[in-house]
C-alpha cells in the first residue's frame, strides 16, 4: 500500500548549520508544489530540469539566488514530491528559508522520516535504510565503503535468496496439506536439504557479525603507566597533534582524554592520569587514577609506558601486574636517552619518532586484523538477532523433517523462520523498531 496520502508535507534543512557555500533544504509530501510557488519566484517544473530563480517574501523583498531541483512522484528519494532548495550556507539564509517553508505549509521533519517514508513508500527496505544511518555516522572510510554496499541492497538480496528458498518449501508444504488429491506433499529429504541450505546460508552471514560490530563500534586503546613516562607525548604523537597537555610537572594529566583514529575501524585512544600512590596525590588527581585504572579495565588494548631512562621501577611493576593478563604492549619510551636496550619492551621516543610507526603497526594488527575488502556486507545487533532467531527456528523444523513429522507441524516452524527475517528486512516490524531505527537519524535526512 502507497501510504504517501497519510502524510503532511514536510521540510528540514539537509545539511550542517554552518559557514559553507551551499545550504540545502528539503521538502516532501503532497503540497510540496505548492510550498515552493507560494517562496519561489518561478512556478513552472519539469522532471529533471534544474530551476534557477529567487526565494521572494510576500512583500517582494529578494531573500536569496537559488537552484530549486524537482523531484516528481514516485521518481524521489521519499517516493513522494520532494523539493529541494540549494542556497548559500550561511546559517541565516538557510534558517530563513526553511522558517518561510513552514509558513507556508509544512511543519518540521521528525528525525530520519524522509528515510523513514522511502522505506515506508517501497523505495528500500529497512536494510537499506539502516545503511543510510551507518553512512552518516561512519567513523572510517573502510565502513563508509562496507556501508554502501548495503545500502546497494547486497544484504537484501542476500536475505530475499534464503527467503525465497524457504518460502517455496512452506508453499509446497501448504499445497499438500490444502489440496491433497491434487498435489503430493514433498519428500522430506528435499524439506531436509533445503532448510539444510539456508541454515548455511544464515551462518555465512553471521560470520561476519564480529567483523561487522567491530567496524560500527570500534575498539578502545588505553595508554597507562605511572606520571611523566610520556603518556599525554604518545598520545599527541599517534593523533599527530597537541590534544593533551605535555609538562615535567607529575600529575599533569587529571582526566581521561580520549580521540579516535581511523585504522580501518574506528580507534579510540584513551590518555589516562598517571598511576601512583603516595602522599602528594590531591582528592583531583585520585579521582584522576581511578578513571585510570577503570580505563585499563574496560580497554582493548593497553600501552604499558615506562621511562626507558630510569628502567623498570617499583611503581612501573606495580601497574605492569595490572596489565599483563590484558591484550598489552609494553613499551619503553625515551630511547634516544639510552644505548642498551632489552627485547621485553618495543623502544620508541616520542621526541625524535623512533619506533612511533612501528607501534602503530602493532596496534593494528592487535586489534585491527579485519580485511574489510573482503566482507561484502555489514550486519547490525538488530540483524543478527532477526537471523538467529530464523536459523533457531531452522533447526527446530530440520530436525522434525528428518524425523518424518506431520508436514503440518513442520510448517509452523518454517513461518516463524520467515518472519524474522521479514522483521529484518521491514517486510513485518513493529512501531516501536522504527522508532528504534530512526531516532538515530539526523533530522534532515
Amino acid at each position: 500500500m502507497n501510504i504517501t496520502h497519510e502524510f503532511d508535507t514536510i521540510a528540514a534543512i539537509s545539511t550542517p548549520l554552518g559557514m559553507g557555500g551551499v545550504g540545502v533544504i528539503r521538502i516532501s509530501g503532497n503540497n510540496a508544489f505548492d510550498v515552493i510557488k507560494k517562496i519561489y519566484s518561478k512556478h513552472n517544473f519539469k522532471p529533471n530540469t534544474i530551476s534557477h530563480g529567487w526565494i521572494v517574501e510576500e512583500t517582494g523583498i529578494k531573500v536569496d539566488e537559488v537552484l530549486v531541483l524537482p523531484f516528481f512522484a514516485p521518481h524521489s528519494y521519499t517516493g513522494e514530491d520532494v523539493i529541494e532548495i540549494h542556497c548559500h550556507g550561511g546559517v541565516n539564509i538557510v534558517k530563513k528559508i526553511l522558517s518561510m517553508c513552514l509558513t507556508a505549509g509544512c511543519r518540521p521533519a521528525e528525525k530520519g522520516e524522509f528515510t523513514k517514508r522511502a522505506f515506508l513508500n517501497k523505495k528500500m527496505d529497512l536494510s537499506q535504510a539502516e545503511a543510510v544511518a551507518d553512512l552518516i555516522h561512519s567513523k572510517t572510510q573502510d565502513f563508509v565503503s562496507v556501508s554502501a554496499k548495503n545500502l546497494s541492497g547486497v544484504l537484501a538480496n542476500q536475505i530475499n535468496d534464503i527467503r525465497a528458498s524457504i518460502m517455496e518449501v512452506l508453499s509446497r508444504i501448504i499445497a499438500g496439506i490444502d489440496f491433497p488429491e491434487d498435489v503430493a506433499e514433498p519428500e522430506y529429504s528435499y524439506i531436509a536439504d533445503t532448510i539444510s541450505k539456508s541454515i548455511q546460508d544464515i551462518e555465512s552471514i553471521l560470520k561476519s557479525a564480529s567483523a561487522s560490530n567491530i567496524m560500527r563500534q570500534g575498539v578502545s586503546v588505553a595508554i597507562v603507566g605511572r606520571p611523566n613516562v610520556g603518556k599525554s607525548s604518545l598520545f599527541n604523537t599517534l593523533l599527530n597533534l597537541d590534544r593533551a597537555i605535555v609538562t615535567d610537572i607529575a600529575g599533569t594529566t587529571r582526566d581521561v582524554l580520549k580521540e579516535t583514529l581511523d585504522f580501518g575501524i574506528p580507534v579510540t585512544l584513551i590518555d589516562t592520569a598517571g598511576i601512583r600512590e603516595d602522599d602528594s596525590v590531591s582528592k583531583v588527581e585520585e579521582i584522576g587514577i581511578e578513571y585510570s585504572k577503570q580505563s585499563l579495565e574496560e580497554a582493548d588494548l593497553v600501552l604499558f609506558l615506562y621511562d626507558a631512562s630510569q628502567g623498570i621501577t617499583e611503581e612501573d611493576e606495580t601497574i605492569w601486574n595490572l596489565v599483563k593478563t590484558k591484550n598489552n604492549i609494553r613499551i619503553a619510551n625515551k630511547s634516544d636517552l639510552v644505548q642498551h636496550k632489552t627485547s621485553d619492551a618495543h623502544y620508541i621516543s616520542t621526541k625524535t619518532r623512533e619506533g612511533i610507526d612501528e607501534i602503530r603497526d602493532l596496534i593494528k594488527s592487535k586489534v585491527c586484523d579485519i580485511n574489510p575488502e573482503t566482507l561484502e556486507f555489514t550486519t547490525n545487533t538488530r540483524q543478527q538477532e532477526c537471523l538467529r532467531q530464523a536459523k533457531c527456528s531452522l533447526a527446530i523444523a530440520l530436525e522434525a523433517a528428518n524425523r518424518e513429522e506431520l508436514q503440518d507441524l513442520i510448517s509452523i516452524d518454517i513461518k516463524s523462520a520467515l518472519l524474522a527475517l521479514d522483521e529484518l528486512t521491514g517486510e513485518v516490524v513493529t512501531d516501536e523498531i522504527l522508532n528504534n531505527i530512526f531516532d538515530n537519524f539526523c533530522i534532515g535526512k
